[in-house]
């Protein structure tokens, strides 16, 4: 029974990091609900890594005030957006915030009103929303959030039971709405993402333990969670402290270990206390790991505790990593260039791909793409390092363009976004790049090249599917033409050869062959040869891309 009438900024605060420790918990469970059978699919990860963002920028202070930390909560989520789902999370708390200006403590018709401004924005960021997806979770959830508080306006507890209760009745109707996901066996991802969340806010609001709240992921959650320390960027806690509770004091509770669980999460992040009465794991990254045991001691006995220097492990790794350059005498610095008219930024995951676009004359590589979609912020930060006054950007990843935009949008300079799907898009963008044209000219230009391009990729099935007549089983070798599943066998030259048949058309002269990390240049220079005896009208090239989990980009112009 929900007892709070109002939420403050600590509570809201509480709230969301329980919602990011959820859908963190259950981030594979939710990457599985991917429609493609793919071997990366990410909505779960991008989803956690924004919320994860959030929670940093939450962390970052106390926030008093609703309004301070629901601004946190956004600009957060604004800046380690990842993703289509991780944009679409990050303008929910856009709307969010922008509902709660000059609130000090929500009431529960705040904090519906609040909802439906949210999902009013998301819908607004998408050029042509979906039913069926995180979108229309969010509104129905909205929708019947006030519903609810013109009925009952002061109770949380009616409010919370109705938004999740509504949030996985409309989850449960996505598959009639998008045929992909019937076909898959499965419910929108990202809706599935977005009511963790809420499942999250709903515990501590219940004073529930987060790993006992019926999350609806069934047995597909991930149980463990391994401790991986991001040693890369600013180190801003610099404890990771370890330790289990034993022998609990008699009169101690499940409150008592929630309330453990939020003065740890004041202190820290990454905060975990998994287990029950009887023997508790607890984790945290804190600048203070004294208090940290001081709070377990609270509860009763400690046993195995580990605290690492995590700035210390990254001197340690800084100095391993560093090359040994001879000293030099100090020249005077250079002057600074004068700003170019344009510049490019260009997102890649591979070795060759990226050495291509910078033979382009691409200025800055933004590593990430297909199995790692890089964050609002990682762009935006390659943008400002272009000494040019206008910035292209090819996203080269159709779920990497709205992160793309959003981060073009943050920008001072003056940035078009190319919506290239695929790298071998971006390169035929790239090379229809002219100094001597206006931006118009040029992003126009981009455009039409890239459009101009058909693709096919070639990877392997992660789980047994069924997609418009082509029946699929885990292991097997599956062909995409331009993003859709239409071939599966056993054999990566067969399915590429039958999908150069869909791909080819007699009016085509060029075809590129890029070959993944996991294949050899004898073969892809192997396979490219017999392409081109098939098809002796055409161009036939064999470039290394080093793409992971896919073994051939084939593009056709």
């Amino acid at each position: 029974m929900i007892q709070f009438k109002t939420i403050d900024g600590l509570l809201l605060r509480d709230m969301v990091v329980a919602g990011a420790a959820l859908l963190e918990k259950n981030r594979e469970a939710v990457d599985a609900l991917n429609v493609f059978p793919v071997p990366d699919g990410d909505t779960g990860t991008n989803m956690s890594l924004t919320m994860q963002s959030a929670t940093r920028e939450l962390n970052s202070k106390e926030f008093l005030r609703a309004d301070e930390a629901a601004n946190a909560l956004s600009k957060g989520a604004l800046r380690g957006a990842r993703g289509n789902s991780g944009v679409i999370t990050s303008q929910l708390f856009r709307g969010f915030a922008k509902a709660l200006a000059g609130v000090e403590k929500i009431t529960p018709v705040q904090f519906a009103q609040a909802l439906q401004r949210g999902a009013e924005m998301a819908y607004k960021a998408v050029m042509k929303p979906k039913e069926g997806t995180i979108l229309t979770v969010a509104r129905v959830i909205a929708e019947d959030a006030m519903k609810q508080v013109q009925k009952d306006p002061d109770d949380y507890d009616a409010l919370m039971s109705v938004i999740l209760k509504s949030g996985e009745a409309i989850l449960q109707r996505t598959p009639d709405m998008l045929p992909p996901l019937k076909q898959a066996g499965v419910v929108d991802s990202g809706g599935r993402g977005l009511l963790l969340i809420y499942t999250g806010y709903a515990a501590v609001l219940r004073g529930e333990d987060i790993n006992m709240a019926d999350d609806g992921m069934s047995n597909n959650c991930v149980e463990d969670h391994d401790d991986w320390h991001d040693l890369s960027g600013e180190i801003k806690n610099a404890y990771c402290v370890e330790f289990s509770i034993v022998n609990f004091n008699s009169d101690c509770d499940e409150h008592d270990v929630d309330s453990f669980r939020r003065r740890l999460n004041r202190i820290g992040v990454h905060v975990q206390v998994t287990g029950d009465l009887t023997q508790s794991k607890v984790h945290v990254h804190t600048n203070n790991p004294g208090s940290a045991l001081e709070y377990g001691l609270e509860l009763g006995e400690l046993m195995d505790v580990k605290i690492d220097n995590l700035l210390a492990k990254k001197r340690e790794l800084e100095k391993a990593n560093a090359p040994e350059v001879p000293e030099e005498p100090e020249e005077e610095a250079a002057p600074a260039e004068p700003e170019k008219e344009f510049g490019m930024v260009a997102v890649s995951l591979g070795e060759g791909f990226s050495n291509i676009f910078r033979d382009l004359t691409v200025d800055c590589i933004v590593e990430g793409g297909q199995t790692m979609n890089p964050s609002t912020d990682d762009i935006l930060t390659a943008i400002n390092s272009v000494n040019a006054r206008c910035v292209f950007v090819f996203p080269n990843n159709g779920n990497v363009v709205m992160a793309a935009q959003q981060a073009a949008s943050l920008s001072d300079k003056e940035v078009r976004v190319i919506p290239t799907k695929n790298v071998a898009m971006g390169i035929a963008a790239a090379v229809a790049f002219q100094p001597d044209a206006s931006i118009d000219e040029n992003a126009a230009r981009m455009e039409e090249a890239a459009q101009h391009v058909r693709t096919g990729t070639v990877t392997y099935a992660v789980r047994d599917s069924e997609f418009n007549g082509v029946h699929i089983k885990e292991g097997d070798i599956i062909g995409l033409h331009n993003g859709q599943i239409a071939h599966s066998g056993n054999d990566v030259h067969d399915v590429v050869m039958e999908m150069m048949k869909a791909i080819i058309t007699d009016d085509d002269e060029l075809i590129t062959v890029y070959y993944g990390a996991d294949v050899s240049e004898e073969d892809a220079q192997a396979l490219t040869d017999e392409i081109q005896s098939v098809y002796d009208n055409c161009d036939c090239e064999c470039l290394k891309g080093g793409q992971p989990l896919y073994y051939y980009l084939i593009s056709v112009e």
